[in-house]
């Protein structure tokens, strides 16, 4: 974790744990301390992390853990509803603990992941022919371009 982390912070981040406890008994889920330090990775994470990120974290706590373990767990977290995968296209898959309504702006150059609000997203109409012979449960805006960092750079 970055910095010293004050009691609010503290507070909210075990708020959070007890609330990924919960989604695991509902899930039927066994509460391991290799599954609540994969979570807590990824919810102390600011960058959308790739399994890779996380286990070279949770490892530094549980050295014998492997790749696979965390990118299994991962994608149970996804399944149970307490992360998101990052939809995109070409790199290593990225998750997200952020379970807010929000969306994703990828930088090409650096591969930053950004979130962002924007209200009228989450309001997307789904067009009728879709609607007509599909179940749509999911809607994602995903926006790649330059971040303000690298447009700096491309413009100097």
């Amino acid at each position: 974790m970055r910095g010293k982390m004050d009691t609010t912070s503290g507070r909210r981040t075990e708020e959070h744990m007890e609330a990924f406890r919960s989604r695991c008994r509902d899930a039927g889920l066994k509460i391991t301390p290799q599954r609540m330090a994969v979570y807590r990775a990824l919810f102390e994470s600011t960058e959308h992390p790739s399994a890779e990120v996380v286990f070279r974290q949770v490892r530094k706590t549980f050295p014998s853990i492997s790749l696979d373990t965390v990118n299994r767990t991962l994608l149970t977290l996804s399944d149970i509803g307490a992360a998101f995968i990052v939809e995109g296209s070409g790199d290593a898959k990225r998750f997200d603990a952020n379970l807010k309504n929000h969306q994703h702006f990828k930088c090409v150059k650096c591969r930053r992941i950004i979130d962002f609000h924007h209200g009228a997203f989450d309001r997307l109409d789904v067009p009728p022919n879709l609607m007509a012979g599909y179940t749509v449960l999911k809607k994602t805006v995903y926006l790649e371009g330059y971040c303000d960092l690298c447009k700096k750079d491309q413009n100097a």
